[in-house]
């Protein structure tokens, strides 16, 4: 489905995909951001592109994890693959979908995810963090560690959808507090989603195994590590994962895919329950492990 098709569905009119959808259009969908009761989070690993295409156990995993959400009335993904100099928010009507990949087939390339964009929660998300600034932008979109999951979830595409940026300046603390930050859209109605993977090593992937249940020996020891940390509520050892020897420095040689973890795990609640889903090592060294807390 094209912009132009979504938005007639919409009964928006107009001759511009980007004009025909004003703010004020936006914020009747949107609603305004009262309290509701609270939203989980989630963290998706996202794995490969092709999952957004294929029917597995992966995607059934995200089509099941959605019947047990109620319906959010917006959606904050916070993706591997944006990274930037700084903090930004897409604010946008109609983020694009990204085809941030190459070398795959072209029906994959043809996928389009016309989710509206919500340019209030963007500017919410900028009042709402004190602690530095946050960015408005216009330039991004919905990249693949977003849609690619989203669009199993809520295929659809009627829930606004915004991207928040990885700053690769700051530490794995400055991230996990900046999360904590972000913790009253939860009470808004935001579903929060990390989307990366916990263990994420490209370089050593066995690639004749590559859709296939397995994982090297630091593979797995290090995900179990992650997994244990999760379940005890052990936030400070998963902030400092770079402190946990050799396992670790395989299992996440650069901190992109992992970092969307720990903002998952700085909006988690005292008490809250923590359940793990679609937790498969594939190809040696990657693994699909998703959370779900509240």
């Amino acid at each position: 489905m094209n912009r132009r098709s979504f938005l007639s569905i919409l009964g928006i009119g107009g001759t511009s995909i980007y004009g025909a959808m004003n703010l004020n259009t936006l914020n009747s969908i949107l609603g305004p951001l009262e309290n509701t009761p609270k939203m989980p989070v989630l963290f998706l690993g996202h794995g490969s592109p092709m999952n957004a295409i294929e029917d597995n156990q992966f995607v059934r995993g995200f089509r099941q994890i959605s019947t047990e959400i109620e319906v959010p009335k917006a959606i904050l993904v916070v993706s591997a693959h944006w990274e930037t100099s700084g903090t930004r928010v897409t604010a946008m009507q109609n983020p694009p979908t990204i085809h941030d990949f190459g070398g795959f087939p072209k029906a994959l390339f043809e996928v389009q995810y016309p989710a509206p964009g919500s340019p209030e929660l963007a500017k919410e998300i900028h009042q709402t963090v004190q602690s530095m600034e946050v960015h408005l932008d216009e330039q991004w979109g919905l990249d693949h560690g977003a849609w690619t999951v989203i669009r199993h979830m809520y295929p659809e595409a009627n829930i606004p959808v915004v991207q928040l940026s990885l700053d690769y300046r700051k530490s794995p603390r400055e991230h996990y507090d900046l999360a904590r930050e972000l913790v009253k859209l939860r009470e808004k109605g935001i579903l929060i989603v990390g989307s990366g993977n916990v263990v994420h090593n490209l370089r050593m992937v066995h690639w004749q195994k590559l859709n296939e249940p397995y994982g090297y020996d630091w593979a797995i020891e290090a995900n179990t590590k992650i997994k244990e940390n999760i379940l005890n509520g052990n936030h400070k050892d998963l902030i400092n994962f770079r402190q946990l020897g050799r396992a670790f420095d395989l299992a996440i040689p650069t901190p992109e895919h992992y970092l969307p973890l720990l903002y998952t795990l700085g909006l988690q609640g005292k008490g809250e329950d923590v359940s793990l889903f679609n937790d498969e090592p594939l190809g040696g060294s990657l693994t699909m492990t998703s959370v779900k807390i509240g």
